[in-house]
């Protein structure tokens, strides 16, 4: 893979991920920003959102979130959000529960669902978060 870029609203977070992949992490465009201050210069092939998606609580943080996401990805979204069942709350932050037609429904414009499930993800702390996976296609 090639043109691999990385955002995530935590420097420190991306310093470790560029730690741990040595020097490989210099193939790869580090971006520190919240995703809906990002305002990106290039389109995305592959948008893979594993978790960022529920932090946004508010319709226009949403809105803002979907006009990015249309606007540069030509490909393919997977998304990775907190399902019906899963916490209420993360890391101490209000979150957004998704059902899959919630979420099918937030991307119908511009996206066409591949496929959706459901998922138990053990954290490091010993508790079961429930996550619903989605993969889109961009409509033509």
């Amino acid at each position: 893979y090639e043109n691999i870029s990385v955002l995530d609203i935590s420097e420190k977070a991306l310093e470790k991920a560029k730690n741990r992949l040595g020097a490989k992490a210099s193939k790869v465009t580090w971006i520190v920003s919240d995703v809906v201050d990002f305002k990106p210069e290039t389109t995305y092939d592959i948008w893979h959102d594993r978790a960022a998606f529920h932090f946004l609580t508010s319709e226009e943080q949403i809105a803002q979130y979907l006009k990015i996401v249309s606007k540069n990805v030509t490909g393919y979204l997977a998304m990775g959000t907190f399902s019906k069942n899963g916490p209420l709350k993360c890391s101490g932050l209000e979150i957004t529960q998704y059902a899959e037609e919630d979420l099918k429904d937030k991307f119908k414009d511009n996206f066409t669902p591949l496929n959706c499930f459901l998922e138990d993800h053990l954290t490091p702390f010993d508790t079961t978060q429930n996550f619903l996976f989605c993969s889109f296609k961009r409509n033509k």
